[in-house]
C-alpha cells in the first residue's frame, strides 16, 4: 500500500505544478485550495456535507479564463481521501469553446503527483489553434 501525502503535501504537490489559483470543490466551497479543502472536510465531518461512497470528490479550476466571450480550459481532479492522506483517482482537462461545447478533451487515470502535467503543459495538451486563413486575393503587384 503506497503512503498517501497528507493536506500540506498535496496543496505543495499542485502548488509546485502551478495549480495555485482558485478552485472549486463539489460545485459548493470556491477559494484557495488548502482553505477550500480544509472547509470542505469540516463540512464533511460535521455530517453537512457527502463525498461520494468511495470518499472521492470533484475538484476543479480553470487554467485559462479571458471571459464568458471567449473560449476556455478546465482542469477537474477526482480526489479520494483516505484517513489522512489524498489520492488524485482521475484529471481530466477540457478546452471549451465560447457556447461551452467541447473543443478538445485529455483524461489520466491514477496519476501518481509526478505525472501530473505542470499548468503550462497541460494548457498545450489541450489547447486549439485556429487554422490559418489563406487569403483568396491573388498576390502580386498590379499597374
Amino acid at each position: 500500500m503506497k503512503q498517501l501525502p497528507n493536506l500540506d503535501v498535496f496543496v505543495k504537490n499542485l502548488i509546485d505544478k502551478g495549480f495555485n489559483g482558485y478552485f472549486q470543490i463539489q460545485v459548493a466551497y470556491t477559494g484557495k485550495l488548502k482553505e477550500n479543502i480544509t472547509e470542505y472536510m469540516e463540512a464533511c465531518n460535521n455530517g453537512k456535507e457527502r463525498s461520494d461512497r468511495d470518499g472521492n470528490f470533484l475538484l476543479s479550476t480553470y487554467l485559462k479564463w479571458s471571459g464568458d466571450d471567449n473560449p476556455s480550459i478546465v482542469c477537474d481532479f477526482w480526489v479520494r481521501q483516505e484517513n489522512d492522506g489524498f489520492d488524485i483517482q482521475k484529471m481530466e482537462i477540457t478546452s471549451k469553446d465560447r457556447y461551452g461545447q467541447l473543443l478538445k478533451k485529455m483524461e489520466i487515470k491514477n496519476p501518481s503527483i509526478s505525472s501530473i502535467p505542470t499548468l503550462k503543459e497541460a494548457i498545450a495538451q489541450v489547447s486549439v489553434f485556429p487554422q490559418q486563413k489563406l487569403s483568396s486575393q491573388k498576390r502580386g503587384f498590379r499597374m
